[in-house]
């Protein structure tokens, strides 16, 4: 048995290795098809396509959204500069500002000017931006895996409320069976009424009632719409038992309510049509839930 999933779901897991430190955060919320995207740090080219492929090979359905921020760890103090010449020319600014009554700059606020300090570049080694992508790629996939065990305890605690839907949709058809038994006699019934009432002295009236009464009865017969709606529980209690399974429950829930119309506008007594509306007011809260199952 596969366990269902959910579609809503979050997960992270972070990294470090060859100078650098990086996190990624892997989200997920209810879609129709899959759709995963990915936000990550330039210069690691091959990372957004091994997320999307290790996103599509953990999904079926969602949008899935992939995010990674990296940063290379702090220089040491020897490798950071104070360029002197663009530090005059604030000071010289911040001097003419002064002597016009504005507040004199402090100094961790002309440290934080642009261009006063500088870290010079380091240069990128093709192998170790190599190694720092893969460790990168591993932490994606656990943060994906993340992801996967917090959809499926989504679908964990889904699964027995789509249980208790889908026996409350087979109580009711166990009651529209009871009820449609008595279509027929409704239906003669009312219509011997009508017709008595029309021409009460007509030749052969029985058996214009009977023939007529039958006619309509058979064009009101349910035993169809029922025996497909005991179907397509049994269905229903297969893809739950199934993962993953959220675009047959979509169509499964299509072909619910159309046999649940066709009963209502079939139906000949209240209690019937009482029941056939009961029993579209369910499908309806199953067909909310579905939209949550991978």
């Amino acid at each position: 048995m596969s366990t269902l999933s959910g579609m809503t779901g979050f997960g992270r897991a972070d990294g470090a290795g060859e100078g650098w430190t990086w996190s990624v955060e892997a989200r997920s919320v209810n879609g129709r098809n899959l759709e995963v995207r990915f936000r990550g740090p330039n210069g690691f080219d091959g990372l957004e396509r091994a997320a999307k492929a290790a996103g599509q090979a953990r999904f079926a359905r969602g949008q899935v959204t992939i995010g990674v921020q990296a940063k290379r760890a702090e220089a040491g103090e020897a490798a950071v500069t104070i360029n002197a010449a663009v530090l005059a020319r604030y000071l010289t600014l911040a001097n003419e500002l002064a002597e016009d009554g504005a507040t004199p700059p402090s100094a961790d606020g002309l440290l934080a000017l642009r261009g006063v300090i500088e870290a010079p570049e380091e240069a990128d080694d093709p192998e170790a931006r190599a190694a720092v992508e893969a460790a990168m790629t591993r932490t994606v996939e656990e943060a994906l895996n993340a992801l996967k065990a917090s959809r499926q305890n989504e679908g964990a605690q889904l699964t027995p409320v789509l249980d208790e839907f889908i026996a409350r949709i087979e109580a009711l058809v166990a009651q529209a069976e009871g009820e449609a038994a008595a279509q027929v006699e409704a239906i003669r019934d009312r219509f011997t009424r009508r017709i008595s009432e029309l021409a009460p002295d007509a030749p052969g009236l029985e058996d214009r009632i009977f023939l007529e009464a039958a006619a309509l009865a058979t064009k009101a017969d349910v035993r169809e719409e029922l025996d497909r709606l005991t179907a397509h529980v049994a269905s229903a209690r297969q893809l739950v038992a199934s993962a993953p399974a959220g675009r047959k429950l979509d169509f499964l829930m299509q072909e619910f309510m159309r046999e649940a119309n066709t009963l209502c506008s079939k139906s000949a007594t209240t209690a019937l049509t009482g029941i056939g509306l009961e029993l579209k007011a369910v499908i309806e809260q199953l067909r909310e839930q579905v939209q949550n199952v991978e």
